[in-house]
């Protein structure tokens, strides 16, 4: 039996930009229908005690790759360019019961880190299975997702200028199979979008290929963008011209397109981006984790770019723990900047709530919980965990010491799927067993490192302060 309360009562709500103590929550066809102080109207139905706890919206996580979630650590200590080769070996031998288990486990960790929608950025895979099972196990969890199906249409080995070949079909093949699981997955909490890997995936054609399909669906495209700066190296290289501008010209800016990490962003290339629409998706601990750089986000909102939170996969983060990425996005700003005042609380859940949620056709909530909105909620208990309490401040509490320990309920459309920091949908001891035995043994066994090159030499770096943007 699925519970779907009519009421939070007697917590903390964040709503308009504050905290107010001794609220009722109202719920009703997955909507909050009213924020009250305690005790106004008898609560009727069935009753969620919030006393002591905390309520906030739920978080969206603007990228992730599920699969990855069973390749944790792998190549730890490469460069992106390598880590990405060992990556696609685990890709190109994913069979559905993988795709499965590590969607499920990346979802229900999601979920009790207070994650209630996630953007998923599929690697291109011409196995229809590996895709049907991925939208079996966010049903299975009940998350709300946005599933970009991924797409490319230049193949390379090297993944410098292209893509994996073994893991590509014919762009006509890829965008007619989006639109096949989008009809399948039509009225329920999953909407489909198409994922572009990089720049260099993509030939001009393929670009105006897919802005056409996706602007006709009004569709979210996410794409990897300025991870690194390789993108507009390869892109000057091959075709005269940065990656912005390669995007650009081929009509690549529009209002829906979602651009991730964006390290290597420069003054020109926000402003071109911002004039468009695009939004951002900022990934902080995997790009600490791969070495990529630091996303000049202040430089971003100032911009006028819309730019939300990112988790990342597994395979570089190595967890998918928002609450955790929420804290450390804000830390590495201040460290780059030397501000200790640089995204507070507020800010920062504001990035991780509604940041780039226009950019996904998803509801944006810059008030919090109030009256209207979606009630993708998820209740915080800080005495669940020693290193919250006492509580001074609950804002800063959950941004400098909150983890997914103290996520104690998440609902979804108003349907408990967290209850006292567990899933209420799958047997997690179950779902731990089988993403052990889900382990690649392409990555177990090393026969990854056989495919890979020789490491090239390390470049030496200049000494001194990290420079936003990774430049």
């Amino acid at each position: 039996m699925r519970s779907t309360p009519t009421v939070i009562a007697n917590t903390t709500v964040w709503s308009q930009g504050r905290w107010l103590a001794g609220q009722d929550v109202r719920l009703s066809g997955g909507r909050v229908t009213a924020v009250e102080p305690h005790g106004l109207r008898a609560p009727g139905g069935d009753v969620l005690d919030g006393t002591g706890g905390h309520l906030i919206p739920g978080l969206v996580n603007t990228h992730t790759h599920l699969h990855q979630s069973i390749m944790r650590g792998v190549a730890e200590g490469e460069p992106l360019i390598r880590w990405l080769r060992y990556v696609a070996e685990g890709t190109v031998a994913l069979t559905p019961e993988q795709a499965y288990v590590a969607a499920a486990a990346a979802s229900v960790e999601a979920l009790r880190s207070g994650t209630t929608t996630l953007v998923e950025h599929m690697w291109p895979h011409p196995d229809p299975a590996v895709h049907t099972a991925i939208l079996a196990a966010l049903a299975d969890t009940g998350i709300r997702a946005v599933v970009c199906r991924g797409v490319a249409d230049r193949p390379d080995t090297t993944r410098k200028w292209g893509f994996e070949p073994r893991l590509m079909d014919p762009l006509e093949v890829a965008l007619a199979h989006v639109d096949e699981l989008a009809a399948r997955t039509a009225g329920g909490r999953v909407t489909l979008g198409v994922a572009v890997p990089n720049p260099r995936s993509m030939t001009p054609d393929g670009l105006r290929r897919v802005r056409a399909f996706a602007g006709e669906r009004d569709m979210t495209v996410s794409i990897h963008l300025l991870e690194t700066p390789t993108d507009d190296a390869m892109c000057r290289e091959h075709a005269g011209t940065g990656a912005v501008g390669y995007l650009r010209d081929a009509g690549f800016l529009w209002e829906r397109l979602l651009a991730v990490h964006c390290c290597a962003l420069d003054d020109d290339g926000r402003r071109e981006l911002a004039a468009h629409g695009v939004g951002v998706s900022y990934n902080p601990l995997s790009n600490m984790r791969l070495g990529s750089g630091v996303a000049p986000v202040p430089q971003m909102l100032d911009a006028g770019l819309r730019v939300g939170l990112g988790v990342d996969g597994a395979a570089s983060n190595d967890t998918q723990d928002a609450l955790e990425t929420m804290r450390i996005g804000a830390y590495l700003q201040r460290a780059v900047h030397g501000r200790a005042d640089l995204l507070g609380f507020a800010a920062m859940l504001e990035l991780a709530t509604t940041g780039a949620n226009a950019v996904l056709g998803a509801e944006e909530r810059p008030e919090g919980v109030v009256p209207g909105v979606q009630a993708d909620l998820a209740l915080l208990r800080f005495d669940r965990d020693l290193a919250c309490v006492p509580v001074l401040d609950p804002g800063a509490t959950l941004l400098t010491t909150g983890s997914n320990r103290v996520v104690d309920t998440v609902l979804v459309d108003g349907e408990v799927l967290i209850a006292d920091g567990r899933s209420t949908r799958l047997d997690e001891r179950d779902l731990i067993e089988r993403a052990v035995a889900a382990a690649p043994p392409a990555l177990l066994d090393g026969r990854a490192s056989a495919v890979l090159p020789p490491p090239e030499p390390a470049q030496p770096r200049p000494a001194g302060r990290v420079v936003p943007g990774g430049q």
